[in-house]
């Protein structure tokens, strides 16, 4: 593993463990696969998400934002974005686990994180997406298969990193499951595919 997530520090390295701790969850194959390319154990998984678990309970945490600029450095890029009536920061970091693909926190003007999770990286090209079939783990993103499948109905997460969307594809009654943004699966007519 990397010197920044085995030393004292923790850095992208690390972070990117977090992500697969949680990704684990639905697609266990595909995140032991990208463990195994960070060079790192399961063990140093456990610990990396036990330090990022300490960091976001701290009483002395430095707020959402903070956080991220410590553990990821500057970012790749920054905009101002507005979502409705609301202006925000988007700032965006390259993950090389997912070189296609960005980390994007929406942060409001008070340093408030809004949101937190992986996007197609501008000027990527995303996949081509027309059936249920098309919707394979990890090859989407949450807005890109919103676009494809309009119009589509947000549902509740099972956590605060997990995104639901209820959709129809093909007369199918579909529900598309992410993690940090990144698709993990899908059901139609209620049988996973």
């Amino acid at each position: 593993m990397t010197a920044s997530a085995s030393s004292g520090s923790f850095g992208p390295a690390a972070f990117q463990l977090v992500l697969l701790r949680r990704m684990a969850d639905f697609r266990p194959e595909l995140a032991e696969e990208a463990r195994r390319l960070l060079g790192a154990s399961l063990a140093e998984q456990r610990e990396a998400n036990k330090r990022w678990q300490a960091m976001v309970r701290s009483p002395r945490s430095r707020g959402a934002l903070a956080r991220y600029r410590s553990v990821l450095g500057p970012p790749e890029s920054t905009a101002a974005r507005t979502i409705g009536d609301l202006e925000c920061e988007a700032l965006l970091w390259r993950l090389p686990l997912w070189p296609d693909l960005r980390f994007e926190v929406l942060a409001a003007p008070d340093g408030a994180v809004w949101n937190e999770w992986l996007i197609r990286a501008p000027g990527a090209p995303g996949p081509v997406l027309r059936t249920p079939e098309d919707l394979r783990p990890w090859s989407a993103t949450v807005d890109e298969v919103a676009r494809a499948f309009a119009p589509v109905r947000p549902m509740e997460g099972t956590a605060p990193t997990r995104w639901r969307l209820a959709f129809a594809a093909q007369g199918r009654p579909c529900v598309a499951e992410f993690t940090y943004g990144l698709l993990q699966r899908v059901a139609v007519d209620g049988v996973e595919v």
